[in-house]
């Protein structure tokens, strides 16, 4: 019975080594694709929602992921991830002097925007009725404020059609009319681009 229970558990030693070892040569050969991205009408995304910076770790909040997603044509998000703040986080928004009150709007950026301006409306699918993108303002991410990030959505504009984009978009639920804020600590205002 010794010698029985010593060659089959060689045996079987021999075997998960064969299976490892070939399961680890798939591996090696064939990486995981990424899911593709698909907007709330079924149409395709543009690129993918990006690693947030540190400071920030994802929760579930369905009211406002959708809040923060559009149909293909209505700009705003295709797809996205809900985020909370975790710690405070600068994030960046241009928007129009003329309407002082759009200075905490919704539409923000992790990285400093850069122009051209004309570039920039294609890269985020800013309709030019929707905001002249002549002021920039830098923030910080109140801790516990919620916010979604993902990449753009097409836009239909009453002269243009901007394509979905592949630059991820960071949806913050502010509301300056009625002083709800989940930033603090905003610069006044740079002239751009």
């Amino acid at each position: 019975m010794r010698i029985q229970g010593r060659v089959l558990r060689g045996a079987g030693i021999g075997l998960l080594l064969l299976l490892t070892g070939c399961a680890g040569f798939d591996s090696a050969d064939k990486q995981p694709e990424p899911a593709a991205l698909a907007g709330i009408d079924g149409v395709a995304c543009v690129g993918e929602i990006k690693s947030p910076p540190p400071g920030l770790a994802v929760v579930s909040d369905d009211a406002l992921l959708q809040e923060a997603l559009g149909a293909s044509g209505a700009g705003e998000l295709c797809a996205g991830q809900v985020l909370i703040a975790q710690q405070p986080v600068t994030v960046y928004r241009v928007w129009d002097s003329a309407r002082d009150y759009t200075r905490y709007g919704s539409w923000w950026s992790f990285q400093m925007p850069e122009g051209p301006r004309l570039q920039y409306r294609e890269d985020n699918s800013i309709c030019p009725s929707w905001s002249e993108l002549d002021r920039m303002s830098a923030c910080t991410l109140k801790v516990g404020a919620k916010l979604v990030v993902g990449p753009g959505q097409s836009a239909q504009c009453k002269q243009m059609t901007y394509a979905k984009s592949a630059v991820n978009q960071v949806y913050i639920p502010n509301d300056a009319r009625n002083n709800v804020l989940h930033v603090a600590d905003c610069t006044a205002g740079d002239v751009w681009p």
